[in-house]
This record gives C-alpha cells, sequence and structure tokens, in this order.
C-alpha cells in the first residue's frame, strides 16, 4: 500500500527522494531474539538475508527479483550474514548504489544461482513499519512511519489504509528536524514482545499544532491523488475514527493530531483545489 506514495511523490518529497533497492531482506534474527526460533520455522529465515517483500513498481520487481530469493552478493562483494546482517547489508548496498543507476544482484533461487541486473528506484526513502500494539495511531519521526496493529484493525479498506499512511509521510516530509521523541515511539513499538500482557513505556509525545497537521493533511490529499488512490472518503474515515478514538483516549491518534474541525475545513477546500487542477490537467502539486 505504501509503494506507490513512495514512488510517485519524489516530486513532493525532494529532499528526501532518494535511489531505492527496492525490497527488504531478513534474516532470523531480524524479529528480535525472542522470535528467531519462530522467524526460522514459520518464515524459513536463517543467517543469510532473504527477500521478503518486493516494492510493486520498483527496478527490483521489473528485474524479476522474487520473494523468497536468498541475496548472495552485490557488485560481486558477498552479503553478511549472522546477527548483523540486515543492518551490515544496508551499508554495503548503499556503497555498492552510490554513483549507479543499477546494480548487479547475485541470488540463490531453488538451488541455483542468478545474478540480475536491478535498476534502482527513486522514491522517498522512508522505512514503513508495524507496531506490535493495539493502540490506535500512527506515527513518523522523520524517517521512518509506523502502523500499529490497533489502526489496522480500525481500517476497513486498503484504501483506508494508504489514508493513514499518506498522512505520515506527508509529516515526514514537512519534517526539518528528526523527532527523537517520535523515532523512541517507534523503536518501543516495533520490536515484537514475548508477553503482550505487560504494559508498553511510552514517552510523552506533544500534539501537533492544527497548521503543522493541517498542512500534513493537505499534503497527503495530493499525495493520495499522484499515487492513483481515491480521495473522496478521506473527510468522513477522520471523522470516524475522531468519533470513536477522541483526544481523551490516552495515546490515541486523534489525540497527537487533535484540531479535527480545523482539519476537515482544510481538507474541503484541499479536495476542491485538486478536483478544479485535475479538471483543467494542471500539475498535482499543492
Amino acid at each position: 500500500m505504501a509503494a506507490p506514495l513512495l514512488i510517485e511523490n519524489t516530486a513532493l518529497c525532494k529532499r528526501q527522494a532518494r535511489n531505492l533497492l527496492g525490497l527488504t531482506a531478513k534474516t532470523r534474527y531480524s524479529y528480535g531474539k525472542g522470535f528467531a526460533v519462530e522467524a526460522q520455522s514459520a518464515l524459513g529465515l536463517n543467517e543469510q538475508l532473504k527477500v521478503m517483500d518486493v516494492l510493486p513498481g520498483s527496478g527490483a520487481e521489473r528485474s524479476g527479483i522474487r520473494k523468497g530469493d536468498v541475496l548472495l552478493a552485490v557488485e560481486g562483494k558477498p552479503m553478511p550474514q549472522g546477527p548483523n546482517a540486515e543492518r551490515d547489508g544496508a551499508v554495503l548496498v548503499n556503497a555498492a548504489m552510490r554513483g549507479r543507476g543499477s546494480v548487479t544482484l547475485s541470488v540463490e533461487r531453488n538451488g541455483e544461482q542468478i545474478s540480475i541486473a536491478t535498476p534502482l528506484t527513486n522514491a522517498c526513502a522512508f522505512g514503513i513499519e508495524l507496531g506490535d500494539s493495539d493502540l490506535v495511531n500512527s506515527y513518523a519521526d522523520g524517517f521512518r512511519v509506523l502502523i500499529t496493529r490497533g489502526m489496522l484493525n480500525v481500517v476497513r479498506t486498503d484504501e483506508e489504509l494508504a489514508y493513514a499512511l499518506a498522512k505520515e509521510i506527508a509529516h515526514n516530509t514537512l519534517t526539518r528536524a528528526p523527532r527523537p521523541r517520535m523515532g523512541s515511539t517507534i523503536d518501543r513499538l516495533r520490536v515484537l514482545r514475548d508477553d503482550r500482557t505487560a504494559p508498553v513505556t511510552m514517552p510523552a509525545l506533544q500534539p501537533y499544532s492544527p497548521v503543522l497537521d493541517a498542512t500534513a493533511d493537505k499534503l497527503s490529499l495530493y499525495m493520495l491523488t499522484r499515487a492513483g488512490y481515491g480521495t473522496t472518503g478521506t473527510v468522513d474515515f477522520w471523522k470516524r475514527l475522531a468519533a470513536s478514538h477522541p483526544s481523551t483516549s490516552p495515546n490515541s491518534h486523534t489525540a497527537l493530531h487533535p484540531s479535527t474541525s480545523y482539519r476537515v475545513s482544510v481538507m474541503n477546500k484541499t479536495l476542491e483545489a485538486i478536483k478544479w487542477k485535475r479538471d483543467r490537467k494542471q500539475p498535482m502539486v499543492p
């Protein structure tokens, strides 16, 4: 769901646009010590980096990289293995991509070693995370977006999930400096916990200012439109979320994103502007 938002909005996230490989790869250590055994048995992960997802529309997808491929080397340099493979592999890949429009990946597929020339994909360079929490919220720290399990349970359609993703991608695009408290929250929620009954200590987060949050709403509507998502249900979605999880609910989305009435007025004006530009075939930029 995030792929079109990241790929189709480089004109709006110019400061954060980067060439990306267009895939994610994990080892059995990627899910924390408590879940290494489960990651190995359920997902078939071991010491090597295995492709878990290929970004739709990316150069990796077009070149034929598949979910389940084991990454052996990039530009002839062996990929790291073991507990730090994901981090060290990212460093190796970033170095290999520098100054290139494509890289050669060596992968193992069904016992066969294959070399694949993989075009790089220019996209908004934000990580997308799933949070291990029933809190109905989403977060952006300037580098990553995290959607909680609770938010996934609230959205009714893929398009509503895109609304939540676009809102946080917009906040990251507007961010001029890192948000350490938000980053700390993401770090706490992205790690799978052995005991989900134990409370999670959450850092205190200041609500977004009405102007900043409404600006993110405006930008998110343009991002959704450019990515090919519909926007007619956005206002009703945010109203419904605010009614079911009001700002008085601790750590709720509305507590972090208050001023719903002001946000709604800005969104309605933005939707009118988008329709006007679409009818006249004008550039879809704020």
